[in-house]
């Protein structure tokens, strides 16, 4: 394949407005949940990010009866779930996990209900369910980018507070910070991070986009800047690579992005192993340097 064909392969989709969109809106939504999903990986709570992927539903199935925006109502009911959870938690002897599949269950039953009352064919509402990237319009990139600027400058602002409870609640606790409302302002911004990223690849995929790049990132890399970062680089490739595939295979775009992240995975997952022993026989060469120069 020479240059000018490669280039009529990449340039060939570009020329249509939605392609752009499409790829603009991924690209940002990898970024903001890359940034996110370093959090949420290291925290463990990818149950979670699962169970207000689901409990956003009954939100959007509302803003879809009432006219007003499914997103905004899929936000709210992300961050009602969120806030939920850690009431139940704190309120009675029910555990997290237990708390987080009532609610992970329930709400989206709710969803289904309100859904089954609309006799109508509604288009919006399955493409919340298994994504439609493709139909974003310009409002909607506005949406993603304002979000998005918002998550980031929350983590921004709070970002040594939020890295100490994430590798040492104890001592965060013990520092005087407020731990309960840290850990429930971040469910709240892994909610709207969630709501933002459902048109793209759907309520049934749409953790993968928050929890693969970060946990690909923490296979290859110890520092958490550095997990951020790469697992932002990867949410990008990840949604240009998979709408690529989609466009020239005809299939699912929202798939197609989920399956070359977890492809990511996959790969890091089998060259993890080597890149710990190529760093475990740099520190014994690092060591031994030292103790020569001591000597």
């Amino acid at each position: 394949m020479t240059l000018a064909q490669l280039w009529e392969y990449i340039a060939a989709p570009l020329a249509f407005g939605f392609i752009r969109r499409a790829l603009l809106a991924a690209a940002l939504i990898g970024i903001v949940c890359a940034v996110i999903g370093a959090f949420v990986v290291l925290q463990d709570l990818a149950f979670i990010g699962d169970a207000l992927a689901h409990a956003s539903f009954p939100g959007a199935v509302l803003g879809y009866m009432f006219k007003f925006s499914p997103e905004l109502g899929g936000a709210v009911a992300g961050i009602l779930t969120a806030l939920g959870i850690g009431v139940i938690v704190r309120r009675s002897t029910v555990s997290q996990d237990t708390a987080i599949g009532v609610l992970f269950a329930g709400t989206f039953a709710l969803g289904v209900l309100l859904l089954s009352t609309i006799k109508t064919y509604t288009r919006d509402l399955f493409g919340l369910l298994l994504g439609d990237v493709l139909a974003i319009q310009t409002r909607d990139l506005i949406v993603i980018a304002v979000m998005g600027v918002l998550v980031i400058g929350v983590v921004a602002a709070l970002y040594k507070e939020l890295v100490l409870l994430t590798f040492d609640p104890v001592q965060a606790e013990v520092l005087g910070l407020p731990v309960g409302w840290l850990h429930e302002l971040l469910l709240a911004l892994m909610a709207i991070t969630i709501v933002i990223s459902i048109q793209t690849v759907g309520i049934v995929l749409v953790v993968a986009m928050v929890i693969t790049p970060a946990a690909t990132a923490s296979l290859l890399v110890r520092r958490f800047p550095l997990v951020i970062l790469l697992g932002a680089v990867q949410g990008v490739f990840g949604a240009v690579v998979g709408l690529y595939l989609s466009y020239y295979l005809n299939v699912a775009s929202g798939a197609s992005i989920v399956l070359v992240l977890t492809l990511l995975f996959a790969l890091a997952l089998v060259c993890a192993p080597w890149l710990q022993r190529a760093r475990g026989r740099q520190q014994a060469l690092r060591q031994a340097v030292d103790m020569a120069d001591a000597a």
